[in-house]
């Protein structure tokens, strides 16, 4: 496969983000948790952020650090129990549907693609 070493570095990334939405969605998460992970989510979807996306590098940086370490953060705010239990869920999923990760990771690049396609186009006229 032409993705496996990049995948293999993605994969306990992807495991723990699907454990922890699991997680959240458990009744027996704190609340805190979930507010956090809550938080991460919005801040991640959010077009305001901490340093623009405009800025090259810088932009996307704050993204790849404050997201991550606020799902770390909620992460180590979950019971044992239920961390155990989503981890599992996880990983059950992932043997059932092992064609999922390639597939988010082909769409993408697929749109980052079209993406500077447009912009390309937009900037010629």
């Amino acid at each position: 496969m032409i993705f496996s070493p990049g995948l293999a570095r993605i994969r306990p990334i992807w495991r723990d983000a699907l454990a922890l939405l699991y997680a959240v969605r458990d009744r027996r998460t704190p609340d805190r948790a979930r507010w956090i992970a809550a938080g991460a989510l919005a801040y991640a979807l959010s077009p305001v952020d901490l340093l623009p996306d405009g800025l090259p590098l810088l932009g996307m940086g704050d993204d790849l650090v404050i997201v991550p370490a606020l799902l770390a953060f909620a992460a180590r705010g979950l019971p044992a129990p239920v961390l155990a239990d989503a981890r599992f869920r996880s990983a059950q999923l992932q043997r059932q549907v092992p064609w999922l990760l390639p597939a988010l990771v082909g769409l993408l690049l697929v749109g980052g693609v079209l993406v500077i396609w447009g912009l390309v186009r937009l900037v010629r006229g």
